[in-house]
């Protein structure tokens, strides 16, 4: 888990690496992807993260296209180039598209080292994924809106008379207006939709890893439960699960996880 979150962080992090331009990005991005596949066709490397991803995808059968599509995602946004307009998405398919790459593949992933056998567990791991990353959207709204990224769909924004201008220009702390709020309403309608799967895919995970998988679940579902507590206002401070509750939450799973290797 760790090689594939360094993996992952690697990429990002070259993807968004604004002491670069956009053009110098890509290059960047493909010349390590470009190492990166050298040492998966057996290339001598002494990059520690690309030894420890080989590693693991060849123990946990993890598929490469996975990562190709995981490195896809991250650099979605470079493909608008540097024309100064906001990274936008038209409708919630192309939002659920980005989603998909940038989160659903962790999961198909995540299960593949967590284990399963029944191949439903692939769909609801995909949704949890979308579960996860509509929470991020709706926590990060003002400070995408600070980088000029509105991950909001347009056609949500339409729906409700709220737009483009109105997030990137708002004064700094202002609470969401009525037509905001219900705005990310519908965003979070949508997030609980998805966390349905995220229950649904605990059963067809490998007993021991249940309880790890649990834990994720129960910190992202209760950053959306503060989100909705707070009436959507993601502006005026950056919501948060507070530290006690995240401890409260990996102690119940390690307790889970200790009786799982019990009984298995």
């Amino acid at each position: 888990m760790c090689a594939i979150y360094a993996f992952m962080r690697r990429a990002d992090d070259l993807a968004d690496d604004e002491s670069f331009s956009v053009a110098e990005r890509r290059v960047h991005l493909n010349e390590w992807l470009g190492k990166w596949r050298a040492a998966c066709e057996g290339a001598a490397t002494q990059d520690p993260v690309f030894l420890a991803v080989r590693d693991a995808t060849e123990r946990f059968a993890i598929p490469l296209s996975l990562l190709d599509e995981l490195v896809a995602g991250v650099t979605m946004d470079l493909d608008r180039g540097d024309t100064g307009a906001p990274d936008t998405y038209a409708t919630f398919a192309d939002l659920y598209r980005y989603c998909y790459l940038v989160a659903s593949v962790v999961g198909l992933v995540c299960i593949r080292i967590f284990g399963y056998k029944d191949e439903r567990a692939e769909r609801f791991a995909e949704e949890t994924g979308i579960a996860f990353q509509l929470t991020n959207i709706l926590r990060d709204v003002a400070e995408d809106a600070e980088r000029n990224r509105v991950y909001l769909p347009l056609e949500d924004l339409a729906a409700h008379g709220v737009s483009v201008e109105s997030l990137l220009d708002r004064a700094a702390g202002a609470p969401p207006t009525a037509n905001e709020r219900a705005l990310l309403e519908t965003i979070a309608q949508r997030a609980e939709y998805y966390y349905r799967s995220a229950e649904a895919l605990l059963p067809f995970i490998d007993r021991e890893s249940r309880p790890a998988l649990k834990v994720l679940v129960a910190v992202y579902h209760a950053l959306l439960k503060r989100i909705e507590r707070a009436d959507y206002d993601v502006f005026s401070r950056r919501a948060a699960v507070p530290l006690r509750r995240k401890l409260a939450i990996l102690a119940v799973g390690l307790t889970r996880m200790t009786w799982a290797r019990l009984v298995s």
